[in-house]
């Protein structure tokens, strides 16, 4: 087994590329390739001056295959930090180079691409692994603990409501776009619905009651709670209260 495994990271330009890169560091591994269709990417000096760096995604392609085949420099796993409808093909990507994914969520868009990345998984003998923060959480540990514990048979009842202002960059950006982002729910609403699930059991039933580009309502009805929820990036309805 490797001492150090070798990660490279689609999407370094981005957000929430930071966390990966700190904790590739922290867990004393090595960042051997990068990709972004941005430039902006200083904070790499940060972790290493030799960090190879791409702007192209086909010398990105050529490079992780012409280092496949050598043991000592081969990309043990792949960081995925691109926007949402990228990340079923950076996956496949990953596995077809013989790497191991670590992807954002969401993994995919669509339930039947999640299918296939199933087979995939068992084809190249990789599993495929999401960043699933919130359930490390002390607090929320600590909340499943309780409810996995309680005698209690009833359901609980949760109203989740989650306002985020944002300007009008973000329409403008592929997180407007529904066919990119998926909408509020799989932008934002994402991970609050994993740690519901986790915390409170599989989906019985979903409804969506209105989508629209800035917000978006439902009901989420899970084993042990029933989960009423609104999302928002309009200011409007941080200052009305609702």
């Amino acid at each position: 087994m490797k001492n150090i495994y070798n990660f490279a990271v689609i999407g370094v330009g981005g957000y929430i590329a930071p966390r990966h890169l700190q904790a590739i560091k922290k867990t004393g591994n090595k960042i051997v390739a990068t990709f972004d269709i941005n430039n902006s990417v200083g904070i790499l000096d940060q972790f290493s001056l030799d960090i190879k760096f791409f702007i192209s995604f086909e010398r990105f392609d050529r490079y992780i295959d012409k280092i496949r085949t050598n043991s000592m420099d081969k990309i043990d796993f792949i960081s995925i930090c691109s926007p949402n409808w990228l990340h079923d093909y950076h996956i496949r990507f990953t596995l077809r180079n013989d790497a191991t994914p670590i992807c954002e969520k969401p993994l995919v868009l669509n339930p039947w691409n999640l299918e296939r990345l199933v087979e995939l998984e068992h084809e190249f003998g990789k599993k495929i692994y999401t960043v699933l923060q919130l359930r490390l959480h002390p607090l929320i540990v600590n909340l499943r603990k309780r409810i996995l514990n309680s005698s209690n048979s009833r359901k609980h009842e949760i109203i989740l409501t989650y306002i985020t202002p944002r300007g009008s960059w973000y329409l403008q950006s592929w997180k407007g776009d529904i066919s990119k982002s998926g909408g509020i729910a799989t932008n934002i609403g994402i991970h609050f619905f994993d740690m519901l699930i986790w915390i409170f059991g599989p989906v019985v039933n979903s409804e969506v009651y209105f989508s629209e580009p800035k917000k978006m309502s439902g009901f989420l009805e899970l084993k042990r709670a029933n989960v009423s929820w609104f999302l928002s990036t309009d200011i409007n309805d941080l200052q009305s209260g609702s």
